[in-house]
């Protein structure tokens, strides 16, 4: 860490800095501090919800649906990561600042797009192993004259918001265990919040607190209890008799990866709990229970790091429920009362509508069809379960709704208090939950306790385009009061952007087809779109400079959905990755280049030659080891596109050699494949290999005989 090195020169600038106060002469930029973040005229864009609120409401309202139809592009600069972009840019003093993949980040005026600075914090490239779900990063938070960043390997890192130089560096985590980071800090009185990932990797959640001038570690708040014993909060030893067995062994899960929101009255911070480690609770609990603090809303009080209450969403929960989706903070009139609130849709099917200041339940109901609960008992606040769904019980196979990437996920959303709606980019998903018998933690791979080879999606076209069919995308106006929809759009397949609400009465979103969309927020009526080349997951963003308003987005196809699907990554593409940053504005005419010629890859594995034992082995180990970057049944559709490797299409298959040098040898570990030698034997590598040639013969077969040319091409 530089620190040492540092500290006389960063001291002196954040005397400055920290108070909020004028000019610096080190960055020459406006010190931000919690007054400027809450006034938030909508000039500026200072954190990652804008306000600390995350409504994503913007009070700008000269783009209108009067006028959409002349919104231009105005520039856009591409990206150095062809992976999936995610992140939320800021805007400040007339910079536009983001993150990219690999948790790099680039400045640009916000005007003219031209580049100012970059900052590369070279994440090892062995990290990618870690991550579930891409090498994504949501963006940046400020405080003084700094942006603080998060990266992917669990570092905390504070720049010169000037400059881009980096002033200090602190590692939140334990990096011998399978943390990483890729939600965006938040900075509250001088304080740098921020929580991290790897809960399918068995460890164990917390959120902390450093300070903004140093990094020093202020507090730390763990989301679930260590052994029975060992815990000193008394948050912490109420929760120990919700947990049964040796659970402290596999971590418990229980992390803060993305959702937080801050109430300044109260002096409470929100933060959204994860899923369990591994999910199934027959192996995380035996003997179940609730297993608090998992899947929970979590307040907590922000100037000390004490619990102030909860509210579980998930009690005991086995199917990736997280609830570590969007939360937002409003006051709404319920039953002739103004109520302050706290929303969520997290990914288990149920829109929440909670008392922030005391973590009272008040309402909730499903957003999408869900068949894991009947409801949410109105008395209690829990849900009514299903008992066929609670497979770590039964034992058994369940198709479960929704699917472990959620009814809605990361992707956020947007509350509209005129309309009295809140937009949410949702998903109609399921999947088939199967028990793994006889399970044990691994060093490496998805450590959920559940049969990730025998529910691949089968080589049939019938079962597939059923899949398909059932599965979808759409964007949700939602009453919060009603508990209703008053609005939908269904789009070509799920994984859509997130979502910005505008006082011109505007919704914008990107989407999986490659369009960045605007919609009149009233009725959900389409009003304009662009061809953004790509998919679009991130959510947008609006600024103004003189008097001009902007609209600006990260495109980049990318994320969970992308490399695990399979077959159902590419339902509204397929779907290249060409990562840029659009900026738009009333009358802008700049044009994007043509796009890149479509590449024609042939599906023309070697014959498969193992025998069908070893074939089923290698499904095993892929299922284990494989599914979550290489995608489900071998199938990594959005590979095509650039992002990871589609492992039937690769040469290395025709050679046992080059694939142990790559799987064993760890050759590529720079790119992020590591090397498998210390979870799998030599013999059990090459199965794995045997099973995608088994796969890529399956899938050819299928081409010819539904007709299809031999040779698949990207649009």
């Amino acid at each position: 860490m530089r620190l040492k090195a540092l500290m006389g020169a960063a001291l002196a600038l954040l005397a400055a800095a920290c108070s909020g106060g004028g000019e610096t002469a080190t960055t020459g930029t406006t010190g931000i501090d919690g007054a400027r973040i809450i006034k938030a005229d909508g000039g500026e864009w200072l954190s990652y919800g804008r306000t600390y609120d995350e409504q994503r409401y913007s009070p700008l309202d000269q783009i209108n649906p009067g006028n959409i139809g002349e919104l231009g592009l105005a520039w856009y600069a591409d990206m150095d990561t062809a992976r999936g972009q995610e992140a939320t840019p800021l805007v400040i003093d007339g910079k536009i600042y983001v993150t990219t993949a690999w948790s790099k980040v680039k400045a640009y005026d916000a005007v003219t797009g031209k580049p100012l600075w970059d900052f590369d914090p070279k994440v090892p490239g062995e990290t990618g192993v870690k991550a579930c779900c891409d090498v994504v990063n949501r963006g940046l938070a400020a405080w003084g004259n700094m942006l603080f960043l998060g990266t992917l390997d669990g570092r905390l890192i504070a720049l010169d918001r000037g400059t881009g130089r980096e002033i200090w560096s602190t590692v939140t985590v334990d990096q011998a265990k399978s943390y990483t980071v890729t939600g965006a800090p938040r900075v509250i009185d001088g304080m740098v919040i921020i929580g991290n990932g790897g809960a399918e990797f068995g460890v164990r959640g917390f959120v902390a607190a450093y300070d903004a001038a140093t990094g020093k570690q202020l507090w730390k708040f763990y989301t679930v209890p260590d052994r029975p014993g060992a815990n000193e909060a008394e948050y912490l030893k109420a929760a120990e008799s919700s947990w049964k067995g040796e659970y402290w062994n596999i971590g418990g899960g229980g992390t803060v990866w993305d959702a937080m929101a801050y109430d300044p009255a109260l002096g409470l911070l929100y933060v959204g709990v994860g899923n369990g480690s591994p999910w199934n609770q027959a192996y995380r609990s035996p003997g179940g229970g609730d297993n608090l603090y998992l899947s929970s809303i979590v307040a907590i009080r922000v100037k000390t790091g004490e619990y102030a209450w909860h509210y579980q969403t998930t009690p005991g929960e086995t199917w990736d429920y997280t609830a570590t989706q969007h939360i937002m903070l409003a006051d709404l009139e319920i039953d002739g009362k103004t109520r302050k609130v706290l929303m969520q849709a997290p990914k288990n099917g149920f829109f929440y509508v909670i008392d922030r200041a005391t973590g009272e339940f008040i309402s909730a109901n499903n957003f999408v069809p869900v068949n894991w609960a009947t409801g949410v008992d109105q008395a209690t606040g829990r849900p009514v379960e299903n008992p066929e769904a609670r497979v770590d019980k039964t034992g058994k196979p369940f198709v479960v709704s929704p699917g472990p990437l959620g009814a809605h996920n990361w992707h956020p959303m947007a509350f509209d208090a005129k309309q009295k709606l809140v937009f949410i980019p949702a998903q109609i998903t399921a999947y088939p939950y199967i028990p793994a018998a006889g399970w044990k933690p691994s060093k490496l791979g998805f450590n959920v306790g559940m049969d990730t080879a025998n529910n691949a999606m089968p080589a049939d076209n019938a079962v597939r385009e059923a899949a398909k069919k059932a599965t979808k995308g759409v964007l949700i106006a939602w009453d919060p009061v009603a508990q209703k929809e008053r609005w939908r759009v269904t789009l070509g397949g799920p994984w859509n952007g997130g979502v910005l609400a505008t006082a011109g009465g505007l919704v914008f979103q990107g989407n999986a087809m490659g369009n960045f969309v605007a919609y009149d927020s009233a009725q959900g009526k389409q009003l304009w779109s662009f061809p953004a080349q790509t998919g679009v997951v991130a959510a947008p963003m609006t600024f103004a400079i003189d008097g001009q308003q902007y609209v600006a987005v990260l495109a980049g196809w990318g994320g969970a959905w992308a490399i695990t699907a399979g077959v159902l990554s590419d339902m509204s593409g397929p779907v290249r990755n060409i990562s840029r940053l659009l900026v738009f504005k009333l009358g802008g005419k700049a044009k994007l280049p043509d796009m890149p010629a479509a590449d024609e890859l042939p599906l023309d594995p070697p014959a498969l030659t193992a025998a069908a034992d070893v074939v089923a082995g290698g499904a095993t180990q892929y299922g284990r080891y494989c599914t979550v970057c290489h995608g489900d049944a071998a199938i990594q559709a959005s590979g095509r596109g650039g992002i990871i490797p589609d492992l039937r299409y690769s040469g290395t298959l025709a050679s046992a050699e080059n694939w142990q040098t790559i799987v064993h040898g760890g050759a590529l570990k720079d790119n992020g494949m590591v090397s498998f030698a210390s979870v799998m034997t030599k013999p059990q590598i090459d199965s794995i290999r045997h099973y995608v040639i088994a796969r890529a013969n399956e899938d050819k077969a299928l081409m010819a005989k539904a007709g299809a040319p031999k040779k698949v091409a990207m649009k």
